[in-house]
This record gives structure tokens, C-alpha cells and sequence, in this order.
């Protein structure tokens, strides 16, 4: 796994409680302390800022519209982009089965 202070410096932040980062990169088959309960909260707070930033930035669109954008946008095919392109990916842990 790549170095986190690496990581750290690549998204401008640093985490309080480097725990929990370790906790979020971790997949289930690695770690008894795993992901999952941060991915359904962190799901959650991505789906609510971009909901908040297309309602902010798209005044004409009607619901419809706003939820495919979202939909859009909050996927997994472009947030694993996302990710590869901040070197995210790089230090998600994983089991050898879901390597």
C-alpha cells in the first residue's frame, strides 16, 4: 500500500484520526475493521453535497434532470476514476481473491 502522508498531500487533507482513513481503504477481505460502514455513510454525504451542488448550479432543472446528473455523476465507474487519478486506488487494500 502506498504511503498515506503521499495520499494525504495529493488531496490537500489531512485526517484527524488516520484510523479511519486506514479503516476506509480497507476492503472486507482484508481487515476485520473494514469499509463498509463508511461506504454506506460516505455513499450518502457524496450523494447530498452533489445533490446540493446541482440544485446551486442548475436552477432550471427540474427533478428529473437533477437526478440523472446526479446519477451521473455518482456512480462507480466515475468515481473509480476519480479515485485512480487522485492515487486513491493505489492504497485501497485488498485480499489476493479481489485483487
Amino acid at each position: 500500500m502506498q504511503d498515506l502522508n503521499a495520499l494525504c498531500q495529493r488531496l490537500g487533507y489531512q485526517f484527524s484520526n488516520a484510523e479511519f482513513l486506514e479503516r476506509a481503504l480497507s476492503h472486507r477481505s482484508v481487515a476485520k475493521k473494514h469499509n463498509e460502514r463508511l461506504e454506506f455513510l460516505g455513499d450518502a454525504v457524496l450523494s447530498t453535497i452533489i445533490a446540493n451542488e446541482l440544485f446551486q448550479r442548475q436552477p432550471k432543472a427540474n427533478e428529473g434532470e437533477l437526478s440523472r446528473m446526479r446519477s451521473i455523476l455518482v456512480n462507480g465507474e466515475t468515481l473509480a476514476v476519480l479515485a485512480r487519478d487522485l492515487g486513491i486506488s493505489d492504497c485501497i487494500r485488498l485480499g489476493v481473491g479481489e485483487l
